[in-house]
């Protein structure tokens, strides 16, 4: 099913082909509404492009494209397949609502548009492309021109920086750089062919530069030589690593056999450390071991959004840190939000460190140790964009599956290390998401969980705009079919949240309902100072839209306490939220000073045992509140996907309702394991239940 009151995105590509290639084609839509946002922000915060902030210039960085293309013969036609595939506008609902005619154009176009379902859902550009692309070359190819190099590349001869391409000229080639596009970005231009849309669906960009030196910027380097070690005076070693740029026959050191990934933090380090370990095994060949002490590849994943990271990493380090100054070939990396913000700082403290990289170099693992490898030390925190992932993730769940969707967050919360950790904003096109959620079914995977720190901000990087509505409902209709049942998110800012999400959530058949909501504080004067950009009053409105349109959807959200300068009646009103909303289940955090965040430096720090009274008065108000809200679900017969073995009771399994309850009950976890279905609630708990089998679906 699709969202009821929103056209469907393969209903605006019949309407469009119908126009630009005389097919008639005949289908009933459903009528339509428009939905005016009303909770529009309060504070405007500056959207920086992700190449407004690079250190290293765009073309210091980027390599080459890989591109597709939709090559038409005017303007007008250009224009009417670009508003196809991107507009979102009334007159073109009204079109939908009113087109309704029979087949009497050519028979055989008309059973080409309809052959190929799925592709049309799934990859809209390429779907056009094949049906009116004038491009000989590419329309077969669903578009694609493949991989062009950036002919102003500083890694680039100068004399060589006509590339030349016998689908796309010179010209394109020259304008697609100077416009400095990423990902998913989408342009037209011109050229003696015709008029190109073009699409730009992936990019290379090197983590290094070409020059003796190595150095990218202030921040990125690849320092060549080591210095020795405290103690028995040892210059740093490490392993051999076996990838796809190494050469096995000059090797003369040990080769690593072995890796151990520690992750701390939220689900996004979570899903960073999967992708990392795709890397580790399917690239680099290596083997998982439990223990760091067998070892020879140590990659240290770090958050730094709790009090105490710093400390944690180096109570990690110090033992990885002996066995390097002891002379062992060993590979150290450390990686995460606390690497960003500790920078080219944390290899002065710990020399013995061989790499450290920021969050958005993940997927650079493998280039990075590459260097390692040869001995190098490597410093990787600088600004960069965002490129799609080689590797499969190793996932821990055989069920459930993160989906990166959005990186970084552009909003400088006054309390929050986020954005300077995790950079800017930077969105994955609909179309990549869509393709690596239906690997993910063919595999086997039942539920998503979609992720971003800010995930209400999806696609307003993007050229053009897209809105995380937009990619709910494409995701809902790309994905049928493929095994995915369920898809969740997280997070959502309530300064961007819109009355489509809310449609969408509750309308859209494989999406769970629930809306993660973190409100912070109740009070405005401390929304304010934190600069969330909305207020109690505007909270709210939301809360109660969600509750009309969807009234048995779960609410949850987050709650800092002992924010500077909060006082006891501002924190009254946090309660007064609480008792308003009625959560199904919050986190709740003391407020801790963080590393370069504006709130740290203020002097109205609120103190530690105050914070720690207000803490224990929100988690059992919490507790009330999600002892309430689960004694909905009793005697009740809900829908659930069964997860893993109660690891308490073998005879048990455990899963979790739509609204994300974990549900308990009898049944074989070989015969149930990633099964939808039916159970009977007859027990509730704060934030669990049990239940009885009724049915499998």
């Amino acid at each position: 099913m699709v969202l009821k009151n929103i056209p469907t995105y393969g209903a605006m590509i019949l309407i469009y082909l119908h126009a630009l290639i005389g097919v008639a084609v005949s289908f009933s839509a459903t009528s339509t509404t428009t939905t005016t946002v009303t909770n529009k922000p309060k504070y405007v915060t500056r959207i920086n492009k992700p190449t407004e902030i690079l250190t290293t210039s765009y073309n210091g960085l980027v390599e080459s494209a890989f591109i597709r293309h939709i090559l038409v013969e005017t303007k007008e036609m250009s224009s009417l397949v670009y508003d196809m595939l991107y507009a979102n506008s009334t007159a073109l609902e009204k079109n939908i609502e009113s087109f309704d005619t029979t087949t009497t154009g050519d028979v055989d176009g008309v059973g080409a548009i309809f052959a190929d379902n799925q592709k049309r859902l799934r990859d809209p550009f390429g779907y056009i492309a094949s049906k009116i692309s004038t491009c000989d070359g590419s329309k077969s190819e669903d578009g694609s021109i493949g991989w062009i190099d950036n002919p102003f590349y500083e890694g680039t001869d100068e004399s060589i920086n006509d590339i030349g391409h016998p689908l796309l000229p010179q010209n394109v080639i020259d304008e697609i750089f100077q416009k400095q596009l990423k990902g998913g970005d989408v342009m037209t231009t011109e050229s003696e062919r015709g008029v190109h849309l073009i699409r730009i669906e992936d990019l290379l960009v090197k983590h290094q530069s070409k020059s003796s030196e190595k150095i990218l910027s202030s921040q990125n380097k690849v320092i060549t030589s080591r210095k020795k070690l405290s103690g028995k005076g040892i210059i740093p070693k490490t392993p051999f690593i076996l990838s796809e740029n190494s050469n096995d026959n000059e090797n003369t050191k040990p080769v690593a056999e072995k890796y151990t990934l520690l992750t701390n933090g939220c689900q996004m380090n979570v899903a960073d450390s999967e992708r990392m370990e795709g890397i580790l095994q399917d690239n680099l060949n290596l083997e998982n071991a439990p223990n760091t002490k067998d070892a020879n590849v140590v990659v240290i994943n770090t958050c730094s959004i709790r009090d105490h990271a710093e400390s944690k990493l180096y109570d990690q380090l110090g033992p990885l840190a002996q066995r390097k100054r002891n002379g062992e070939h060993l590979a150290l990396v450390v990686t995460g939000c606390v690497a960003q913000q500790e920078g080219e700082a944390l290899v002065k403290k710990f020399p013995e460190v061989d790499a450290v990289m920021g969050p958005q170099y993940a997927n650079r693992l493998g280039d990075i140790l590459d260097d390692v490898s040869r001995g190098h030390q490597v410093i990787a925190t600088d600004p960069t964009l965002i490129t799609e992932d080689i590797s499969r993730p190793v996932r821990t769940s055989n069920v459930r599956a993160w989906v990166n969707v959005i990186f970084g967050c552009n909003e400088h919360c006054t309390y929050c290390v986020v954005p300077f950790t995790r950079g800017v904003e930077q969105s994955r096109s609909m179309e990549n998401i869509a393709k690596e959620i239906i690997e993910l079914g063919e595999e086997g995977y039942k539920e998503v969980t979609l992720l971003g720190q800010n995930i209400d901000a999806y696609g307003r990087d993007m050229t053009p705009k897209r809105t995380f509505a937009d990619l709910l409902i494409f995701l809902n209709e790309a994905i049928e079919g493929c095994g995915v049942e369920r898809i969740r998110y997280v997070t959502s800012h309530p300064r961007y949240f819109s009355d489509r999400v809310i449609d969408a959530v509750s309308d859209l058949d494989k999406v769970c309902e629930c809306f993660h909501m973190p409100f912070q504080s109740g009070d405005d004067t401390v929304l304010k100072n934190m600069r969330r950009g909305y207020t109690f009053d505007s909270y709210m409105k939301i809360i109660d839209k969600i509750k009309a349109k969807s009234p048995d959807a779960s609410i949850t959200g987050d709650v800092i306490v002992g924010f500077p300068g909060e006082t006891e009646e501002q924190f009254e009103r946090t309660l007064e939220l609480m008792n308003r909303v009625k959560f199904d289940n919050l986190n709740t955090f003391a407020y801790s000073p963080r590393p370069n965040t504006e709130a740290s430096d203020w002097t109205n720090q609120v103190p530690d045992e105050i914070k720690d009274e207000r803490l224990q008065k929100v988690q059992r108000l919490a507790l009330q509140h999600a002892t309430e809200r689960s004694r909905r679900f009793l005697d009740k017969e809900v829908e659930v996907l069964v997860e893993e073995r109660n690891p308490k009771n073998p005879n048990q399994v455990m899963g979790r309702v739509r609204q994300s309850r974990m549900i308990f009950f009898d049944g074989k976890i070989d015969e149930l394991l990633g099964k939808l279905v039916m159970v009977k609630v007859t027990e509730t708990r704060p934030w669990s239940l049990s239940g009885v089998l009724t049915k499998v679906l």
